[in-house]
């Protein structure tokens, strides 16, 4: 979509113009670069995509993550649900938080605010609603670029966490997550999943897929788990 392009530019350039004057020893902050995951999860099921509350409840939650990042840490953002790549342009993202590049506050604040718009976007057509939720494949898509042997990672998923798809259905109280065959995120520090059975309005659906997805991540190598139905 031309306007996240258009806003990602807008933002590279506002945060060149601000690093001449952003502090020299930010460069010796205490923490170590990393890579930050950002999925938002398009599909019907997900009450982010019409529930504008929640969706500034998760934008800020996220932002949170970003904000304050190390030099050198890399952030992407994607969108997910059909088995399509077209489908999922939409929402692309990428920058190296540097003082001439883009300030870790201006990131933050960037993807929150592409968080939070999302039902409005969706609700003015700028973003299409998909009938597929397909996790699994977004994360071994994304596995595929992210190296935790070089920078450490948090894949973060703004999801009801329900797998719809050919290789799983977690709808319904029932199914089960297949188990990857290889440790594809292996040593990276978290996979947290912002929203898990939102909307289910069943605390056992919550634990039924918290232990889903904690066995899940911790067979893809993921060093833990956070499924945070709200908070």
């Amino acid at each position: 979509m031309r306007k996240f392009t258009t806003i990602a530019v807008a933002l590279a350039v506002s945060a060149a113009a601000a690093g001449a004057v952003w502090a020299d020893d930010y460069y010796n902050a205490p923490s170590s670069p990393r890579t930050i995951i950002v999925g938002i999860d398009l599909s019907t099921s997900n009450p982010l995509i019409v529930n504008e509350p929640f969706a500034g409840k998760v934008a800020a939650r996220v932002g949170s993550m970003i904000n304050g990042l190390a030099p050198h840490s890399r952030v992407s953002l994607r969108s997910f649900g059909t088995y399509d790549s077209g489908a999922n342009a939409a929402l692309t993202f990428d920058a190296t938080i540097a003082p001439k590049t883009a300030r870790p506050e201006e990131i933050a604040r960037f993807i929150s605010s592409v968080v939070a718009s999302v039902p409005k976007l969706v609700a003015n057509g700028k973003l299409h609603a998909q009938n597929a939720t397909n996790i699994i494949a977004f994360l071994d898509n994304m596995a595929a670029t992210t190296d935790c042997r070089t920078l450490p990672a948090t894949v973060i998923l703004a999801s009801d966490g329900i797998e719809d798809s050919k290789l799983a259905n977690l709808s319904h109280r029932r199914g089960d997550l297949p188990m990857p065959a290889r440790a594809m995120y292996a040593g990276c520090d978290q996979l947290v999943i912002l929203g898990l059975a939102q909307g289910v309005n069943d605390p056992r659906e919550t634990q039924r897929l918290r232990d889903e997805w904690t066995a899940w991540a911790q067979a893809a190598g993921f060093k833990s788990f956070i499924g945070l139905n709200d908070w």
